[in-house]
């Protein structure tokens, strides 16, 4: 007789639930920009504390280094008609390269391999053609044009591909134009997400300017969002979760600033867990070095993550991976007391939600990690 031995804890999915009220889901952003409460985590101790976006500079100090995520969010989402049928299609774009995409595609009835779908007017609009089911339930969209010109029609055709949590009408709301400025950072350069990245949508750029009045420094990363952002983990051992791929950049001159960090003993801090899948794909025996490429990075308990040294996020959907890899930057039981703390008083929660920086007091000692 054999017999199945427990799943451990930190590979249980069910250790990552909790509850999450539906009325403390944000709607919309804050009606200013960066006015939003911020829960201050200590992660030598796992003590709390109240704090509010704009004082970011005051948890900061002289020689920290800030890494933002510089990607830009296009217009990813976008409705067609089908020219035989009149029926509408729904398009999420994903990646875009010259000629092709991946997208995924709703239909009101199954989706077929080589239907085609008109995007806007005659006179403006666009054709695609719908290919292959690729894994992770995706398909593969051919189009005419090259990436850049394809980015440009869904700026012009598309709108803000927001998280299902965020409720708007399907074809239009009159929020649209308020979703199109604020679901984008201040500080967005290169062309590519599907979803915004959302701790850097606190930052204003009377904040960044504070923070080098403090003597923290800031480079940049680039890693375009896409599907692994909202797909829910299915498996009950996590282990078996698979992650959607994901493009990443470092320039050199961002592993140049943490190697100097380091060196004068100052704090890494990862602006998003976007900015942070990034830095640890590029991270090769212990080094964070420059390059790009694609990663699938899954990081989740028990392995502790030092690839940095603070976090600046926002609060997570239960059972997600990134609620699974602040869990596996800052504890799990801290993290659980901290969303229990930020529930109990009121925080606005998920991606234009309030934010949490978890941080130890002091900075590392310099090198040798």
């Amino acid at each position: 007789m054999t017999t199945t031995s427990p799943l451990p804890e930190e590979f249980d999915l069910e250790t990552y639930g909790f509850d999450l009220p539906q009325d403390l889901i944000a709607q919309e952003p804050p009606s200013v920009r960066g006015h939003s409460r911020l829960l201050r985590i200590d992660r030598s101790t796992g003590a709390l504390r109240n704090s509010e976006m704009v004082h970011l500079q005051d948890h900061l100090e002289k020689g920290d280094l800030l890494v933002l995520n510089d990607t830009r969010v296009i217009r990813a989402r976008v409705f067609g008609v089908r020219p035989d049928t009149s029926g509408r299609v729904e398009f999420l774009f994903l990646d875009i390269a010259d000629g092709s995409a991946t997208a995924l595609v709703k239909t009101r009835s199954k989706v077929g391999e080589g239907i085609t779908a008109r995007l806007g007017e005659e006179s403006d609009g666009i054709t695609l053609r719908v290919g292959p089911l690729l894994p992770g339930g995706v398909h593969r969209v051919e189009t005419d044009l090259t990436r850049d010109a394809m980015v440009a029609a869904l700026e012009r055709l598309g709108r803000m591909p927001l998280p299902p949590y965020i409720h708007r009408d399907k074809v239009s709301d009159p929020r649209d134009p308020i979703d199109q400025e604020r679901y984008q950072t201040v500080y967005s350069q290169s062309p590519g997400a599907a979803a915004a990245p959302t701790a850097g949508l606190h930052f204003t750029n009377n904040l960044l300017r504070a923070c080098a009045e403090r003597g923290v420094e800031v480079a940049t990363v680039t890693l375009h969002v896409g599907l692994g952002t909202f797909r829910p983990v299915e498996q009950r051992d996590i282990r078996l979760h698979q992650m959607h791929e994901e493009r990443f950049s470092v320039p050199e001159s961002t592993a140049q600033a943490i190697a100097m960090t380091r060196a004068r003993g100052g704090r890494v801090i990862a602006v998003g867990t976007t900015a942070l899948r990034a830095l640890a794909a590029a991270m090769v025996d212990g080094v964070i070095r420059g390059g790009e490429g694609t990663t699938r990075v899954f990081m989740h308990p028990p392995h502790r993550i030092n690839v940095v040294d603070g976090l600046l996020t926002n609060f997570h959907v239960p059972k997600s991976t990134l609620f699974m890899l602040v869990c596996a930057f800052g504890g799990t039981g801290v993290m659980k007391r901290a969303y229990a703390h930020a529930i109990a008083a009121r925080y606005r929660l998920l991606s234009y939600g309030d934010a949490m920086l978890i941080l130890a007091s002091k900075a590392p000692n310099p090198v040798g990690r």
